[in-house]
């Protein structure tokens, strides 16, 4: 006779201390730091743009790039861009939070 043991699933521990801690903020005398910008270079016509979130290295994935364009902090052109695989061409610029990423051809 085999006896059926019930399976115990473990669940991982929450962490609630923060990973990342937020910098001090500059003084207001100092101007501050200039945004980083990225160049992308386009072998083709046109890139999605989850995709360029990914091949840009702002995300792992391409479904963490959909997840990013979702929550509204994308902006292309200067406007707030959620459509998750809008056609990037050359010329455009992307900026998500203080990275902005300048499209070349």
């Amino acid at each position: 006779m085999i006896r059926a043991r019930a399976l115990q699933v473990r669940r991982p521990r929450l962490h609630l201390q923060p990973r990342y801690t937020a910098a001090p903020a500059a003084p207001a005398s100092q101007p501050c730091p200039p945004m980083p910008q990225l160049t992308f270079h386009l072998d083709r016509d046109h890139v999605e743009l989850n995709q360029l979130l990914k091949l840009s290295g702002l995300c792992d994935s391409g479904g963490a790039g959909k997840a990013l364009v979702a929550s509204g902090a994308v902006y292309v052109d200067g406007q707030r861009e959620l459509r998750k695989t809008c056609k990037i061409h050359a010329g455009q610029t992307v900026r998500l939070g203080e990275i902005s990423i300048l499209v070349l051809a």
